[in-house]
């Protein structure tokens, strides 16, 4: 038994609360299309939260946010003029312009209307400098004044950790322009271009506004003011940019693919230019909570998390405009509300608090905002369990937990996974360094041992091959439009997956201690050490 003692009894009558028919609706309401794809900052997206927070009130859980159920989270929205865009290569004498969408992708800047940058090229690999590794793509090269041309990723050869960190392209924002970039060109992998050919990517590229939020002093996040313009290239262009330089662009891909650092000049000076505009937009965290039941330990909480934001719309497929984003992630709000059913009628002993969060496909937005300025003391935050796209396409055998290797999160994610007849398995696609690409590294980095929780690739029934069907929604259906209410769903499944993620809130709620991160773990050492000398009890809503 997972649980012992007198609540035993009590937690599992409370986890059979869980109720598939309700799922099935908060499920089929949120991915309808009457939510026109739920983009942050629009009717669609504010019809959703308006949706989860009548459900957490009937519930019966308490507001948690700072505007009722709701935490405004201010956003500029930023687009670039596509008529406005200029890039150049400048190389022996000459000047070839090249084409937005056919050649070219650039994004707008999130606070100036127009921005111009001309400078010689210097390839930087992946653009990671990580010495503790032995490794840097900096080293024998000078990029000071320069643009830098660099892949996204991280070395395979890296432990799946630092890869996952090394990945960030705000790691490799900040590493740049300490060493005085003031300009970036994206160049694309083998890898991506199978993932995406250049003709999806030109028919995406400009249909959604670039989003980042604003701090209370006015200031917009994660802007990068020394780098002066980005674009990214596809690969007839890449080509053209490594011609006259000791490496050719095959060569290049080659040794990326092999881990290793072959910097170097390209001979080669490319200008860019735009016009951008910006919007502020307010779009809402929506924040339940559930108050613990011990004296004590009720004054810490366990996050639990969702994004409830999707692509909204976009370029047609298939005479369809509308990225319901059924499994992405209308499922896991579904999920993270009946998690809120179980803990209404029993809960654990520290409080619960159901975040429902916005402009996660903008950037991990909302969870990176809550994390700033929580609603709660951030120092009572013990830890985080965020739900992103678990898809039950077929009944899984097990789960994957990413980033329950790093703190004591690892046991009771064990236990709830075994109560519930799951196997727990190892990340098997570290090559998407997917720790760092949903909300649960917005608590990470403020040094928060958190989990991600999703399906496996082991399918408990013979005919069916998960794997397959788990690579193929994410070639076929991810972040398109057949995300929708057509999509298969193993309800069953779904109902114990439930169950385990409540129970892993129960074990981390009910347990004397608090998580802590693993002795010498690397996110611990990055983020957490950091975190405990930030902690200064501030008053809610004023965490930093």
């Amino acid at each position: 038994m997972v649980f012992a003692g007198e609540r035993s009894d009590d937690i599992e009558a409370a986890l059979g609360l869980i109720d598939e028919a309700a799922l099935r609706r908060h499920y089929e309401v949120l991915a309808d299309d009457a939510m026109m794809g739920r983009l942050a900052g629009t009717r669609g997206y504010d019809d959703a939260a308006e949706y989860v927070a009548e459900q957490f009130a009937l519930l019966g859980a308490e507001a948690g946010g700072e505007e009722g159920w709701y935490q405004q989270v201010p956003l500029v929205a930023y687009r670039v003029d596509t008529e406005s865009t200029t890039v150049f290569l400048h190389r022996d004498g000459s000047d070839e312009a090249l084409r937005y969408r056919e050649d070219y992708g650039m994004a707008g800047d999130k606070v100036r209307e127009s921005n111009a940058v001309r400078a010689e090229v210097v390839y930087v690999g992946f653009g990671v400098h990580a010495p503790e590794l032995g490794y840097s793509d900096y080293e024998g090269v000078d990029v000071d004044g320069k643009i830098v041309a660099l892949f996204s990723g991280a070395p395979a050869t890296f432990p799946h950790n630092q890869r996952a960190y090394y990945a960030s392209s705000r790691s490799k924002a900040k590493e740049a322009i300490s060493r005085g970039a003031i300009g970036t060109i994206r160049l694309r992998s083998r890898r991506a271009q199978r993932i995406m050919s250049w003709e999806r990517y030109k028919q995406q590229t400009g249909t959604r506004p670039g989003m980042a939020w604003v701090n209370l002093s006015g200031e917009v996040s994660d802007y990068f003011p020394e780098l002066g313009g980005a674009v990214t290239i596809n690969r007839q262009v890449a080509e053209r940019l490594f011609a006259n330089s000791a490496l050719s662009f095959e060569d290049a891909l080659d040794a990326i693919d092999n881990g290793e650092a072959k910097s170097t000049p390209l001979a080669v000076e490319v200008s860019m230019s735009r016009r951008s505009s910006q919007e502020e937009v307010l779009s809402p965290n929506v924040i339940g909570m559930i108050r613990g039941s011990d004296p004590e330990l009720r004054q810490e909480y366990v996050a639990l998390t969702a994004h409830l934001d999707g692509l909204g719309t976009g370029v047609a497929e298939d005479g369809d405009v509308i990225y319901n984003g059924a499994y992405d992630n209308a499922m896991g709000v579904a999920l993270l509300l009946e998690a809120a059913r179980v803990f209404v009628e029993l809960p654990p002993k520290r409080s619960v608090l159901f975040i429902a969060l916005t402009a996660e496909e903008r950037g991990l937005l909302g969870s990176d905002y809550f994390a700033h300025y929580p609603t709660v003391p951030r120092d009572a935050i013990v830890a985080n369990v965020n739900l992103d796209m678990p898809l039950f396409l077929y009944p899984p055998a097990d789960l994957i937990a990413f980033g329950a290797e790093h703190s004591s999160l690892r046991e009771p994610v064990r236990q709830a996974a075994e109560a519930e007849d799951f196997a727990l398995t190892p990340d098997p696609l570290p090559e998407e360094t997917l720790f760092v690409r949903s909300d649960q590294y917005s608590f990470v980095r403020k040094g928060i041992p958190a989990v991600f929780l999703v399906t496996g690739f082991n399918s408990a029934d013979p005919v069916l091959d998960g794997e397959a069907l788990f690579r193929e929604h994410l070639t076929t259906h991810y972040h398109r439009p057949s995300d929708d209410l057509e999509r298969p769903v193993h309800w069953e499944s779904a109902i114990r997956f439930a169950r385990a993620n409540a129970r892993i809130a129960y074990l981390v709620g009910d347990a004397p201690e608090r998580p802590t991160w693993n002795p010498g773990d690397f996110f611990g050492e990055k983020f957490g050490r950091r975190d405990s000398r930030e902690r200064l009890s501030l008053p809610a809503g004023q965490g930093r």
